[in-house]
């Protein structure tokens, strides 16, 4: 065996074992959501605020589960972006039923704005709650879900909570892709670490469920500061830990849900979308990173027919899928066994995030976002 040879499998399996020791500490450690109620302030009033355009598939079941929440001192606004569908109509019937449920329409799009980020801003303008709950209409909650959230903003002293819902999925084109959001997070970085570390780059949320103290996200400014940010949720979680503040991210577990695209194609550019903007990072960076994942992630799967010892390699790589997969409550067989072609297409998807961001070709909802 030459020095080549040994270099790889080192490398390889050195790396593995790091990574492996991130999903362990997540399968063990990683906040899930619970099932505890109240707040330590008593019962304050949340706003429950959800962007809407073009959601007549969604905003229905969307809402029917938020009126159930066991938490009661509950606001809901839905404002309707410019939909070109029945999102207003739906909404206005669950107002005539629930008198918490109110319906806004969007303003014009203001020059250098993004449009939910405009949208979150004229939400937040009208909420009377004392906390504030941005939630993306494609969202489904269990009845103890924003008890849960307001509990443990309150308790752990954090000034903003996001949650990482469980995904759903109709197709195997989504289940090719959607899955990789988890596995990227839960591989590459402890969720324990965002909320106890103050440095900026632990930061991890997602703006389908981000809770905020109302007070504390208007003395910074809000969805203004991040106006015209892609990514405004990470945006948001590094300006509030810039501020020493503490922010709480948490896996959905039962209790949050969504199903965030409708197929294949669908789910390939909502992933470009803010895959390589979320990255933080140089272009050539997240080139070599996206490299770094397709050689340690997949070569072993090639190369155990040239040397025996990937075996081991690909041992460690299909635990943590197994872990992963677990605590992201998806299906464990289909992770492994569509783990090389998740691969190729995590690489496929990272290129192509970087041709449209860099060439400001993104396009979604109708609107150039980029």
């Amino acid at each position: 065996m030459n020095l080549s040879d040994m270099i790889i499998p080192l490398f390889t399996g050195i790396s593995l074992v790091v990574l492996f020791v991130i999903v362990l500490k997540n399968f063990f450690g990683a906040p899930v959501i619970g099932k505890r109620q109240g707040s330590a302030d008593g019962y304050p009033l949340v706003s429950v605020l959800i962007p809407a355009r073009d959601e007549e598939n969604n905003i229905g079941r969307c809402l029917r589960h938020v009126v159930k929440q066991n938490y009661r001192n509950l606001e809901i606004i839905v404002l309707d972006d410019y939909s070109m569908d029945d999102t207003a109509w739906i909404v206005k019937g669950y107002a005539k039923k629930d008198r918490r449920v109110k319906l806004l329409s969007g303003k014009a799009l203001p020059e250098g704005w993004l449009g939910k980020n405009h949208a979150c801003g004229q939400l937040a303008e009208n909420a009377a709650g004392d906390y504030i709950l941005f939630l993306d209409a494609d969202v489904t909650l269990a009845e103890n879900a924003i008890g849960s959230a307001l509990y443990e903003i309150t308790h752990k002293k954090a000034e903003m909570l996001s949650v990482f819902p469980s995904q759903k999925f109709g197709t195997l084109g989504e289940y090719l892709v959607v899955p990789l959001m988890n596995w990227f997070l839960l591989t590459f970085l402890s969720l324990r670490a965002v909320y106890k570390s103050g440095n900026p780059a632990f930061s991890a949320a997602n703006g389908q469920f981000i809770m905020f103290r109302r007070n504390y996200y208007s003395d910074f400014g809000g969805h203004r500061v991040v106006k015209d940010k892609v990514v405004e949720d990470m945006e948001l979680a590094r300006l509030v830990k810039k501020r020493g503040d503490k922010v709480i991210t948490l896996l959905g577990g039962d209790a949050v849900n969504c199903k965030m695209y409708n197929g294949f194609v669908s789910s390939i550019r909502g992933f470009s979308k803010n895959f390589f903007p979320g990255f933080n990072a140089p272009s050539y960076l997240f080139i070599l990173f996206i490299f770094f994942s397709l050689f340690i992630f997949l070569s072993p799967v090639i190369l155990i027919f040239q040397n025996f010892i990937y075996l081991a390699h690909i041992i460690l790589i299909a635990v943590t899928r197994v872990m992963i997969s677990i605590i992201s409550r998806q299906n464990i067989l289909l992770n492994l066994l569509l783990h090389p072609l998740q691969m190729l297409i995590l690489a496929v998807t990272g290129f192509y995030s970087v041709y449209v961001t860099l060439l400001k070709k993104t396009i979604w909802k109708g609107r150039k976002i980029s």
